[in-house]
């Protein structure tokens, strides 16, 4: 490919933010797809000038970074606040790109006056969350990106091995604890060592109210809990989501999703699909945690930016992927006008 050297890149990056600026004000992208699906079409129109160049239109979906063009890959992020602050990619980085050897960052800002900009990776990354999978959080404009604290390059922190990436994590992440917290979630050393935060709950002695707002919550953003009683792993995202958001510790997927005492609380039938009946009950209990969820949590667990407004729309287009037996659209929200 023709285009490899960086300055006529960040050329290309500098036009195509500015003409994303210039159409968000026009009219805001209102979803990061639509936004990064914009970016894909204008870099290919801003490189059609050399034939060697090419932009897959049609990616897979788990990629990364989000655009390929040769040597060069960029990672697409949108927020719908006035903010420039995002989550960003797995540590682990399994999905790469191989011909990739600079990745750039492209941002848009939708809320407050509309913008879009641009920075290289690895200066946009500012933190790694450890709730979900461990993430890097980006930021454009910092002046204190993560790798110049943690002492290594991230070209050189993301070859490798994820053990050794992970004692650079822990290092980092015992530098922010507070005087009696420990990482027991992260921690290296022997299993009677362990310790769990003093705030920790058990999901059995929460009050019913907190149980059924948790139990909507992790049902939104976990999608996978609608798969066949059969399918392993399928409760493991809305545990760990109680556990590393709220501290709570629920011994049995079960307690949560399809156990008779919340599938048929009244105990006045038997038979149907559990997991079905039990979303049913909390249908407005959803569209709440709907409305009031952070982005933030969305971009984790979904990889995508969703207004609130259509989140149960979307909730019902991934629960359809994942359910083998049922159709959730089919059955669950049918009093809403978003599907």
């Amino acid at each position: 490919m023709a285009l490899v050297i960086i300055s006529e890149f960040e050329f290309v990056l500098n036009t195509c933010c500015q003409l994303l600026t210039d159409e968000a004000r026009f009219a805001k992208f209102q979803t990061s797809h639509e936004f990064e699906v914009r970016t894909r079409h204008v870099l290919k129109e801003l490189t059609s000038y050399d034939p060697s160049i090419e932009i897959d239109l049609d990616p897979p979906a788990q990629a990364f970074p989000d655009i390929a063009i040769g040597v060069f890959g960029v990672e697409v992020k949108f927020t719908l606040e006035d903010k420039w602050r995002s989550v960003g990619n797995s540590i682990l980085e399994t999905q790469r790109v191989k011909s990739v050897s600079q990745i750039y960052l492209i941002f848009g800002k939708m809320g407050g006056v509309p913008e879009v900009k641009w920075c290289k990776y690895e200066d946009s990354i500012v933190h790694v969350r450890t709730s979900h999978v461990p993430r890097f959080e980006v930021e454009m404009n910092t002046d204190n990106p993560l790798f110049r604290r943690i002492g290594i390059e991230y070209n050189d922190f993301r070859e490798l091995p994820m053990h050794e990436k992970m004692k650079y994590i822990r290092d980092y992440a015992r530098n922010r604890l507070k005087p009696g917290e420990r990482l027991w979630w992260l921690s290296d050393i022997d299993e009677d060592e362990h310790s769990i935060p003093i705030q920790a709950r058990l999901y059995t002695s929460l009050p019913i109210d907190e149980k059924i707002r948790l139990r909507a919550e992790a049902t939104l953003l976990c999608p996978s809990v609608v798969r066949s009683g059969r399918s392993k792993h399928k409760y493991d995202d809305a545990v760990l989501y109680l556990l590393t958001y709220h501290g709570v510790i629920c011994h049995q997927a079960r307690d949560l999703f399809s156990a008779g005492s919340v599938a048929n609380p009244k105990n006045d039938d038997k038979g149907g699909i559990y997991i079905q009946r039990a979303i049913k009950l909390i249908e407005n209990d959803m569209r709440i945690a709907a409305k009031q969820m952070r982005s933030e949590l969305f971009l984790e667990y979904w990889d995508e930016d969703v207004p609130p407004d259509a989140r149960i729309s979307r909730w019902l287009e991934l629960a359809d992927e994942q359910a083998q037996d049922w159709k959730p659209s089919e059955c669950l929200f049918l009093d809403d006008n978003e599907h």
